[in-house]
């Protein structure tokens, strides 16, 4: 066989490497997402919400019904290909539709008031940028069957409240508008493209190619050369029909009440075609342009569009890598936030090797909050206390033949100048809380 032949039939040696925008999350950052997570589930459990969870593939027809055809998401964005069936599936590029269509699969919404969240991974094929992916994963809340103000307000109360669990409150600003309803939104529209057909020259070639699909998200445009034209456009708050204004309203009364500040943006369109009424975004200044932390609104035609009956429904999603890139950026991660060892049980030698294995079982049995883990493996003294170092925890338990003769095993603090001290088994799970009260066990 010749080298060329034998080259073609040896297996590959490049390395494969994850795809661009689609990030692994390694353990040092998969502690933060569960301290964030964490903080997540509990306040849903104490605003009544129960979670329910959705395949990340659905029927591509589903996101185009929902999210409208001539979003960016629908004409770019979409992860979409054919079974072997030859339907078109995607993976979901966001969470209400997935909700929607499951809640009305599965019954519901039939004369009953539902509140759901979610959390999962979503996909968007789009430019990667920090603290935007192709891969990214989002918390979604949405809650039917209520029309009044009332739930919207407590939609936006939950979300404050999350930020100040988080200690982000002082460093995010909420954003309101209202969209009307569908006729008054129709009616806007024709006053909205006649005005930009006067200003057709200012604008760039996204807001032209939107004045015929999407005239709306031109609002939302970034470009400074156009800012001054669009400060000076028709505001739909000016064109809202009656009975939308009355409610935009009594939200803004509710959260006067409630001393939730707001700042009432009439540029505020939001990207997919379903919103109707409220819409709000909580928005930062501490991540440069990527300001949005959490974006939401009605939505209250959605179900009837996808084949259901007529529910109101509100709601909100958040990107969980651009909240935890937040509070990184902010310095707001608490030390408890990184999973870090309490302690490191080393046994010296093949005798120790059984008894700090039970010896570590019946310490996690007592303190089941405590993080322990056994050194495995062997090597020298001098090895194993390296790395009972670089595993981060701060206390060492070191087992050896005279401690397993005398019943006790050797203390060493691994952060602190302190002397090893001989303690006994007996008592140790106490004596391990004394020292580490108000770390581990807080």
């Amino acid at each position: 066989m010749s080298t060329s032949q034998a080259s073609k039939n040896e297996p590959s040696k490049k390395k494969i490497q994850a795809i661009r925008g689609m990030n692994d999350l390694l353990p040092e950052q998969s502690a933060l997402w569960q301290y964030v997570e964490g903080q997540v589930q509990a306040l849903m459990r104490r605003y009544g919400y129960a979670e329910i969870r959705t395949p990340i593939v659905e029927q591509t027809a589903l996101f185009k019904r929902s999210i409208g055809e001539v979003t960016d998401i629908v004409e770019k964005e979409m992860y979409t290909f054919d079974d072997r069936n030859g339907d078109s599936l995607t993976l979901r590029p966001e969470g209400t539709a997935s909700c929607v269509r499951a809640a009305m699969e599965h019954g519901l919404l039939h004369n009953q008031t539902q509140r759901l969240w979610y959390q999962g991974p979503m996909f968007r094929h789009e430019r990667p940028q920090k603290g935007r992916y192709r891969q990214f994963h989002q918390v979604g809340v949405e809650a039917f069957g209520l029309e009044g103000p009332d739930i919207d307000a407590e939609t936006i109360l939950l979300s404050a409240r999350l930020w100040k669990a988080l200690g982000l409150y002082e460093h995010v600003t909420l954003e309101l508008n209202s969209l009307g309803s569908s006729e008054a939104r129709a009616a806007y529209r024709d006053t909205l493209v006649a005005y930009f057909e006067q200003h057709h020259a200012l604008l760039d070639e996204d807001s032209r190619r939107r004045l015929t699909s999407n005239p709306m998200r031109i609002l939302d445009a970034k470009n400074p050369d156009m800012a001054e034209m669009l400060d000076a456009a028709p505001r739909l708050m000016d064109h809202l029909d009656d009975a939308s204004r009355a409610h935009f309203e009594e939200l803004c009364a509710l959260l006067d009440a409630a001393g939730i500040d707001y700042v009432i943006n009439p540029r505020l369109v939001r990207g997919l075609d379903y919103y109707g009424r409220t819409v709000f975004e909580w928005t930062t200044t501490a991540l440069g342009s990527q300001g949005t932390v959490c974006a939401g609104g009605r939505y209250d035609g959605l179900v009837e569009q996808l084949g259901g009956k007529p529910t109101p429904a509100v709601g909100f999603a958040m990107g969980l890598e651009r909240l935890v890139l937040l509070l990184d950026t902010l310095e707001l991660l608490p030390d408890t936030a990184r999973d870090e060892l309490d302690v490191y049980l080393l046994p010296m030698g093949e005798a120790a090797t059984s008894a700090a294995l039970l010896l570590g079982e019946r310490l996690r049995e007592a303190l089941p909050e405590m993080r322990l883990q056994l050194h495995c493996g062997g090597g020298s003294f001098k090895s194993r206390i390296k790395k009972a170092d670089r595993s981060g925890a701060r206390l060492a338990l070191l087992l050896g033949e005279d401690e397993l003769a005398e019943g006790n095993v050797t203390l060493k603090f691994l952060r602190e100048e302190r002397e090893q001290q001989r303690l006994p088994q007996a008592g140790l799970a106490e004596t391990l809380t004394t020292l580490l009260e108000g770390e581990s066990f807080a």
